[in-house]
């Protein structure tokens, strides 16, 4: 296995993560046998970066046990995360840290996350709700070792937030494909020059680019002189970056983690030839023509008067299109809306004023698009979705405040 450092916090961590949110399931329930025998693989053959969160279910539970049971604590390093759109006072973060550390079974948390922050809104919200000094206050007490966030906005924004505080690392989505969406190279490389570390999810586009392929792509990689699977080309392409830190794959299958961890030990920091790299950007290409938006995720076209992020609305609606992956609306929407803390910078918000399609570089009739993009990303329960999961949270924050100022 191989090791980076974690950006300026001087900790080798395994250029293979381990994703935690989709552990094999059995009877509706995690599969303890099976994801016990699986985490141990992984760790018996050098990962030591594991990553869950506080909302996905079952999982902190499920790896408290594991590592406790095989004694393996020490070996790991644990990184989680806490939702700011489900805190609105000191009292909603100590219980959700306590819960966290009963769950996992430790002591301390080796990296602990803001959860999803999607732009400099729900950042500032998070802010002001003290969530800072709260994880400054538990790092010093040893509970937190290092302190970062996960980001899903616009390479923008992300500057702003990097800026803003003396993070230790932070989390993108990053793959071949959206090398310029999101934070994208530009937020990765930016990050890095600043001392942060930098994980990467999305390595694989939630299974999209590893699983079955068209042809007119399949044909594109057989030109290859050495023949690699899907796998191996996708997370070949993230560690041959030398600014990513980690690079997070779903593990829950015994073959797939033995693939990852084969890759792991040979894929270096610059080590991919200029043949191969052309074909990269050509498998990119093909897939932009295929796609439903010819988008390459630029940027010229934001940002927009009225806030849509256009480049994030194309890429899940582009997702759905071709890789038939139905989670993309629900991504879309929860990541899009805002319910969470942040804009609303969904489809529906365009008022088709041409800006963007004066300076898009694909000549794109964005404001067409998006208007045919609305109709499959946004249907008719969207809005009542994100309406009553605004309203929940804005009570549960009402009556957080009630209890603090009745103290």
């Amino acid at each position: 296995m191989q090791y980076r450092k974690f950006g300026s916090t001087g900790v080798d961590v395994s250029i293979l993560g381990y994703g935690c949110m989709r552990f094999p399931h059995k009877n509706r329930k995690i599969d303890m046998e099976k994801t016990e025998s699986q985490i141990m693989t992984a760790i018996n053959n050098g990962v030591n970066y594991f990553d869950t969160a506080y909302i996905y279910i079952g999982s902190e539970a499920a790896l408290g046990k594991i590592l406790e049971k095989n004694n393996v604590r020490e070996k790991v390093l644990i990184a989680t995360k806490v939702p700011p759109y489900m805190v609105n006072s000191r009292k909603d973060m100590e219980k959700i840290l306590n819960a966290q550390l009963e769950r996992l079974k430790t002591e301390y948390i080796d990296f602990y996350m803001v959860h999803s922050i999607q732009d400099t809104k729900s950042w500032e919200k998070a802010k002001s709700d003290g969530i800072l000094k709260f994880l400054e206050e538990k790092k010093q007490e040893g509970v937190i070792r290092y302190i970062g966030f996960s980001y899903h906005g616009d390479k923008y924004d992300f500057k702003t937030i990097i800026d803003d505080y003396n993070w230790d690392f932070c989390q993108i989505q990053y793959n071949y494909i959206d090398e310029n969406n999101q934070a994208g190279l530009e937020g990765l490389k930016y990050a890095h020059s600043k001392g942060i570390g930098v994980s990467v999810m999305g390595s694989l586009k939630g299974g999209s680019i590893v699983g079955k392929m068209p042809e007119s792509i399949k044909k594109i990689w057989d030109k290859a002189e050495i023949k690699r699977s899907y796998v191996d080309w996708a997370l070949r392409w993230i560690w041959n970056h030398s600014q990513v830190s980690v690079a997070l794959s779903g593990l829950n299958d015994e073959d797939h983690i033995k693939e990852n961890i084969r890759v792991a030990n040979e894929a270096f920091p610059n080590s991919l030839t200029q043949d191969e790299l052309k074909i990269y950007k050509e498998v990119k290409e093909e897939y932009l023509r295929l796609m439903k938006v010819p988008c390459t995720g630029c940027g010229y076209c934001i940002p927009c008067p009225v806030g849509v992020n256009i480049p994030f609305c194309f890429n899940y609606y582009n997702t759905l299109h071709l890789f038939k992956k139905k989670r993309a609306i629900l991504s879309y929407l929860f990541f899009g809306g805002d319910a969470l803390g942040g804009r609303n910078f969904l489809a529906s918000n365009c008022i088709g004023c041409g800006r963007c399609e004066k300076v898009c570089p694909q000549n794109i009739k964005i404001i067409k698009e998006l208007k045919d993009s609305v109709k499959v990303m946004e249907p008719w329960w969207s809005k009542p979705l994100l309406f009553i999961a605004g309203r929940f949270l804005k009570l549960r924050g009402a009556v957080a405040r009630k209890k603090k100022l009745g103290k």
